[in-house]
């Protein structure tokens, strides 16, 4: 995996303050944010990156490590704790410290069976085909945002974490928040050890259509008043398509009806569905002729 230079993706130098990398983080954020972007992917993956840069350099501890461990710094601690193990072995075994370790004491140089043991340039040391050990790669995190209709079908989508592209299947029911895991689509591992985890966490925008509550939907249909009082049909869309539902006569205004298995799918439930409440709103006519205006004073007349 390539290189990730954070201080680049954020624009700021190796010096900024964390109140730049703050400033430069908002700045960014704004421009790229899904919600601004929809239908752009080139923006939805720079604001991945640029999520990712913020984690670490608005962290101090995170920071630090990524400073002196560049990609690997989530393994700083790994790392100086072999150190430490290979300095003690070099002292029982009476090395006076040879020459496989840097002296500067900066970390700015490793030596070569440190190198080998973390997945460098390769190495000399004796010690390291005894001691050595792989480590897990670090977990990625990452937001995808999809529609109430994409959230309602199994279906694929490419999305790209750090730079790779990458062929997903989202399963139908995932909910707005909700994170999965794909085991092993994370960073490499150091040393021939395991990749790590890529976590995704999805956004689901409220839909302008169905109100969505767990695995129902829910749904405002305009009634005209004259089917609320005589009875009559109403089409009503649902997830799948329109339907067409029979009105009683005499229909209240907030009415309601449940259509069972008309609803959102239920996550990895295949063939299982919530209801599609439908709530009735009378339309009341205006823009009356006299004649109809006339009409309706009979009708009140009568009552």
């Amino acid at each position: 995996m390539a290189y990730i230079d954070y201080y680049k993706i954020l624009g700021v130098d190796k010096s900024a303050s964390p109140e730049d990398v703050k400033k430069a983080y908002k700045k960014l954020a704004r421009k790229y944010h899904p919600d601004l972007n929809p239908n752009d992917p080139d923006a939805h993956r720079k604001f991945q990156e640029i999520n990712e840069a913020n984690e670490v350099l608005s962290d101090p501890e995170k920071r630090k490590k990524y400073d002196q461990y560049g990609e690997n710094w989530k393994h700083a601690d790994e790392f100086e704790a072999q150190q430490q193990q290979y300095r003690q072995y070099q002292s029982q075994n009476g090395q006076g410290g040879g020459t496989y370790w840097s002296t500067s004491g900066d970390g700015s140089e490793f030596s070569d069976f440190f190198e080998q043991m973390f997945g460098g340039m390769g190495g000399r040391s004796s010690y390291s085909s005894r001691g050595s050990h792989g480590f897990r790669g670090q977990d990625y995190t990452t937001e995808l945002q999809v529609s109430l209709t994409e959230a309602a079908k199994t279906h694929k989508q490419i999305i790209t974490v750090n730079g790779k592209n990458l062929r997903i299947t989202i399963p139908a029911g995932i909910t707005n928040g909700q994170t999965i895991k794909l085991k092993g689509q994370g960073g490499p591992g150091v040393n021939g050890g395991p990749a790590g985890d890529l976590y995704i966490t999805f956004h689901i925008p409220e839909d302008s259509r169905f109100k969505r509550v767990g695995d129902d939907l829910y749904i405002t249909a305009p009634l005209n008043l004259y089917t609320a009082i005589l009875g009559g049909e109403q089409i009503v869309e649902t997830m799948d398509g329109k339907v067409k539902l029979k009105v009683n006569p005499g229909t209240q205004n907030n009415s309601k009806v449940r259509l069972k298995g008309k609803g959102f799918p239920v996550y990895k439930e295949d063939g299982k569905f919530g209801d599609l409440i439908v709530t009735y709103s009378i339309e009341i006519p205006t823009n009356l002729t006299d004649k109809q205006k006339e009409l309706f004073r009979e009708i009140q007349s009568l009552n």
